[in-house]
């Protein structure tokens, strides 16, 4: 596979991720196709990056030192922090938004691209009206963090239960209960992370 494909719109920086062998033969749980039911949607995630009028959330594998900040609503299922871009935000907006509001946290350096899931949804219309439809793409990022203070749980957002700093192994764990290829992304975020620190 070559090297992911970071010309789309926006400044989010790119991530040097290892390209031999193929990723999608490393991440196979990652990379096959999986139905989103609740968004009406046949996800297939990818390294090329969409344009950025096709993001309708953006999401953020956040890390403290080589620790990972995943959070759990009252609903008690574990989740990476990110969401929903409001009315004229940029994705790097959305993100530190989401950030703070979920996990307290604020980004100490770059939004780097990961990768995304894409798709066409089966809906009849939008989740919002501002929102892409019915081609869409949920993107996942890298970011160094710092927890500074309780998330904010704004009504319209997640309940925030807890915000826990843990380390690659319990992250997965944790996130594989919700899907099964959170581990396979997260293993590659730790692997895109430490590729930057090397460059």
């Amino acid at each position: 596979m070559d090297a992911p494909d970071h010309t789309g719109a926006g400044p989010v920086e790119s991530a040097s991720v290892t390209t031999s062998p193929s990723l999608a033969e490393r991440f196979p749980t990652l990379f096959t196709p999986t139905r989103w039911e609740w968004a009406g949607f046949d996800a297939t995630f990818s390294v090329d990056r969409p344009p950025e009028s096709l993001v309708q959330s953006v999401h953020v594998v956040g890390f403290v030192g080589s620790s990972i900040v995943v959070c759990r609503h009252r609903g008690n299922e574990w989740f990476l922090p990110g969401g929903t871009r409001e009315p004229g935000e940029s994705i790097e907006q959305t993100a530190d938004r989401e950030l703070l509001e979920e996990a307290g946290a604020r980004r100490l350096g770059p939004l780097r691209w990961l990768g995304a899931h894409r798709g066409v949804s089966d809906h009849p219309a939008p989740y919002r009206p501002h929102l892409p439809h019915p081609e869409k793409a949920w993107l996942w990022c890298v970011a160094d963090v710092e927890l500074v203070a309780t998330p904010t749980n704004p009504p319209d957002g997640e309940q925030v239960k807890e915000v826990r700093v843990t380390s690659l192994s319990e992250a997965q764990a944790l996130l594989r209960e919700n899907e099964e290829w959170y581990p396979d992304l997260l293993f590659l975020a730790a692997e895109t992370r430490r590729a930057q620190a090397l460059s």
